[in-house]
C-alpha cells in the first residue's frame, strides 16, 4: 500500500545524492535503516549521455544561446557545454554574492548524482601530512583523526568503486587497493624516468575512478574520452548508477527529487533536530520530512548554507569560516621534440586520465621551504597533438599546427590555508528563485599560496627542461578561487566545541543528531 513519504518518520534524512550522499544512503539502508534521500534536482537517465555524439550533431553546434545566457558562471567549467548544461544550476535562478575584489567561481550541479556525473575522477588518499599538518609546520590545527583511522574506510570505498592506479610506496600519497593502471605514453615514461633519476620525484599514472577491467557489474572503460558527458557503460564512478542504485534496491530508501533543502527543523527547547523543510522545485511549495537523524551531504557550501539558514551549529562562531579551495593556475608546458609521433585519429593514449607528480615540497627535513608551508602536486600529460602554440602566420602557421608536436604539460594543485578571513555567510538582500536566502562568498588567496605557486611554476619548468622539452612556457600565478572545484572547509572538525563546528564523526557539537 502506498504511503506518502512526507508522512513517515525516517531513521535518517540524507540531503544530497552525490559522492557522500550516495554512500550515506547506501550504508544506512543496507544496515536496515529507513532513509529519505533528498535531491534538489531531477533524476537522470543514461539516455541523456552524449559521450559518443560529435558537436556537429548538436542543434547549435555546442554554442547554444540559452547555455551562454543562463550559465555565465557554470560555463567557466570545461565540463559545462551544450551537451549537458541543464545538469548544472541556472546561475540566474541560483545567485550568490561576492565582494568586488574577491571573486569566487562556484560550480554546481542540480541533478541526481550531482558532480559525480562530471567530476575529474582523480581519487587520492590523504596522509598524515594532511591530517597532522599543524604538527609538521605549526600552522592551524590538526584534524581529530589520523590516516590510520580512515585507512579501513578507504579500502571499502576503493574496493567498491574501482580505482585504477599504481602503487608507489610514497608516504606523501598512501597506496590503495588498485585495479590495473592505465598505460603511460612513451613521453610520459621518459618524463617519469628522468624525474626519478634527476630529482628523486615520483611520477605516477593518475589514480582514477575509472575501471580498467569489469568490476562489480560494470564494464571496463573503452577509452572514448569525454567522461563529463556521461558514460553509457558506467565505467567511471557516478552515484546514481552505483551507491544510490544499491540504496534504492534495499526498499528502505525513498528518493525525493526536486527537493531543495531550506533548513533543518529543531525540536522546541532542545538540541535535537526533527527533520528538514524543503521547497518543491516544481511547485515552489514548502514541505517537511521528519527523521531521527539529519545528514547534510549537499557539498561544503550548500551544507553550510543550510546550517546558516537554520541558525544552528554556530556556538563557536566558526560556521562558515575557513573556506578553502585547492589553489591552481601555475605550471609549465612545452614540446618533447625527441618524439616524432604526430597527431592522428589513432595517436594515443586515448584515456580520460593523466599523470600525477606526487608532492615533494615540505614533506621531510630535506625538502623544507623557507617562503611557504604545505605543498602541491602536478597533474599533467605528454601526448602528440596539434601545436596551437606554434609561431608564425598564414600558411606556415597552419602547416605547423597540422604537423603538431609532442606536447607535455604540468598543472598545479596546491593547498590553500584555512583562514578565517575566507568565509561564507548569508546575504541579507539576496534570495534564490525559490525564496531561500543565498550565500555571500568572500575568499582570496594569500601570500603563502602566491609563494607556493611561484615555486611550482619554476619547479615544473625545471622538470620539463630536464626531460628535454623545448619552447617551455611557465605560469606562476594563482587562479581565481573556486576554479579547482574542490571547495571545502566552513565547518571545521575538532575535539574542542569552542574551536570547531563538528566532532571527529562530523556530528555538530551543538546538535548531535545532525
Amino acid at each position: 500500500m502506498f504511503q506518502d513519504p512526507l508522512t513517515q518518520n525516517y531513521d535518517a534524512i540524507v540531503v544530497g545524492s552525490g559522492a557522500t550522499g550516495g554512500w550515506a544512503a547506501k550504508r544506512l539502508s543496507e544496515a536496515g535503516l529507513s532513509v529519505a534521500l533528498l535531491e534538489a534536482g531531477r533524476s537522470v537517465s543514461p539516455k541523456e549521455f552524449t559521450e559518443h555524439m560529435p558537436a556537429f550533431q548538436l542543434k547549435y553546434r555546442n554554442v547554444s544561446m540559452d547555455w551562454l545566457k543562463s550559465r555565465p558562471i557554470q560555463r567557466q567549467c570545461y565540463a559545462c557545454m551544450e551537451y549537458n548544461y541543464d545538469w548544472f544550476v541556472d546561475d540566474l535562478q541560483n545567485p550568490y554574492s561576492t565582494p568586488a575584489d574577491r571573486p569566487f567561481s562556484w560550480q554546481r550541479l542540480r541533478i541526481l548524482g550531482g558532480r559525480t556525473l562530471v567530476w575529474g575522477r582523480q581519487s587520492y588518499r590523504l596522509s598524515d601530512l594532511d591530517f597532522k599538518a599543524a604538527s609538521h609546520d605549526g600552522y592551524g590545527q590538526d584534524w581529530p583523526i589520523s590516516y590510520k583511522d580512515l585507512a579501513p574506510y578507504y579500502d571499502i570505498v576503493e574496493d567498491y568503486v574501482g580505482i585504477s592506479g599504481a602503487a608507489e610506496a610514497n608516504d606523501a600519497l598512501p597506496d590503495g587497493h588498485f585495479l590495473p593502471p592505465m598505460k603511460m605514453s612513451c613521453g610520459e615514461v621518459h618524463f617519469r624516468n628522468v624525474s626519478a633519476k634527476r630529482f628523486a620525484r615520483t611520477v605516477t599514472i593518475g589514480r582514477t575512478a575509472i575501471i580498467t577491467q569489469n568490476h562489480n557489474g560494470r564494464v571496463a572503460c573503452h577509452y572514448c574520452g569525454p567522461c563529463e558527458r556521461g558514460c553509457s557503460t558506467f565505467s567511471y564512478f557516478s552515484s546514481p548508477f552505483t551507491t544510490v542504485k544499491d540504496a534504492l534496491k534495499t526498499g528502505k530508501c525513498t528518493l525525493i527529487t526536486n527537493a531543495i533543502a531550506a533548513q533543518v527543523n529543531m525540536q522546541r527547547d532542545s538540541n535535537r533536530a526533527t527533520g528538514v523543510t524543503f521547497v518543491d522545485g516544481l511547485t515552489r511549495q514548502a514541505k517537511t520530512v521528519r527523521a531521527k537523524t539529519v545528514i547534510l551531504c549537499a557539498q561544503a557550501l550548500e551544507s553550510t548554507r543550510i546550517l546558516l539558514n537554520s541558525r544552528i551549529g554556530n556556538s563557536s562562531g566558526l560556521l562558515g569560516r575557513g573556506l578553502m579551495d585547492h589553489s591552481t593556475g601555475s605550471g609549465a608546458s612545452g614540446e618533447l621534440a625527441q618524439f616524432d609521433e604526430r597527431p592522428s585519429p589513432y595517436s594515443g593514449p586515448h584515456r580520460a586520465n593523466g599523470i600525477y607528480v606526487i608532492r615533494f615540497r615540505n614533506t621531510s627535513k630535506g625538502s623544507q621551504q623557507k617562503n611557504f608551508i604545505r605543498g602541491y602536486g602536478f597533474q599533467g600529460s605528454a601526448v602528440p597533438g596539434h601545436n596551437f602554440n606554434a609561431p608564425g602566420f598564414g600558411a606556415d602557421f597552419k602547416r605547423a599546427v597540422k604537423d603538431g608536436a609532442y606536447s607535455i604539460n604540468l598543472g598545479t594543485f596546491g593547498e590553500s590555508l584555512a583562514r578565517d578571513v575566507n568565509f561564507v555567510s548569508i546575504d541579507p538582500n539576496l534570495k534564490d528563485a525559490w525564496g531561500i536566502p543565498a550565500l555571500h562568498i568572500s575568499m582570496a588567496h594569500g601570500e603563502n599560496e602566491k609563494a607556493l605557486h611561484a615555486d611550482a611554476g619554476a619547479a615544473a619548468a625545471e622538470m620539463l627542461a630536464a626531460a628535454g622539452a623545448k619552447n617551455i612556457r611557465i605560469k606562476t600565478t594563482v587562479a581565481e578561487p573556486g576554479m579547482a572545484i574542490h571547495e571545502l572547509g566552513t565547518a571545521r572538525m575538532g575535539d574542542d566545541p569552542k574551536k570547531s563546528v563538528t566532532d571527529a564523526y562530523c556530528q555538530l557539537h551543538d546538535v548531535p543528531n545532525v
